[in-house]
């Protein structure tokens, strides 16, 4: 993981406090239930040791990932004033008309995409379209079920 990671003030955040959760709360937890466990006896036969020792592995992966994206992060300057802005960028709101109905979307880096939250990555086909663009501009999308055109209606 040598890029740089682009996140919001919110999503470095959220990164934030899972890390403090699982480095504060919840890994002295599972080290806990793996020392119980282990003291339980034969560990060959012992399920619950290994359902322990396994769930610190994935739980020390994750703090592992965070600590490589904390330590890359770049934090997205969101455009807050009440102007416009005049294209596309990381970090800005953009409202779309497609098919005759309006989508405000988020522009935001690819560790906070979340297309539930209408929050797509600068690095997805959609996002990479956008960037640079102007209110107005028309672009088109290639989709498994055709080409869906956007207008550009207002960027916020």
């Amino acid at each position: 993981m040598s890029k740089q990671i682009f996140l919001t003030k919110q999503g470095l955040d959220e990164l934030k406090k899972e890390f403090s959760g699982l480095v504060n709360q919840k890994r002295p937890l599972v080290v806990q239930r793996v020392t119980k466990a282990r003291e339980m006896g034969d560990l060959t036969e012992n399920t619950e040791y290994t359902t322990a020792r396994e769930e610190l592995n994935m739980l020390d992966g994750r703090i592992e990932e965070l600590e490589q994206i904390l330590s890359k992060a770049q934090v997205i300057k969101v455009n807050n004033s009440n102007n416009s802005a005049k294209q596309v960028d990381l970090g800005c709101k953009v409202t779309l008309m497609v098919n005759g109905e309006h989508h405000v979307y988020s522009v935001v880096g690819e560790w906070e995409a979340d297309p539930l939250e209408k929050k797509i990555s600068h690095s997805s086909p959609l996002g990479k379209a956008l960037l640079g663009k102007k209110k107005g501009d028309q672009i088109e999308i290639e989709a498994p079920a055709g080409k869906i055109v956007y207008e550009i209606k207002k960027i916020h």
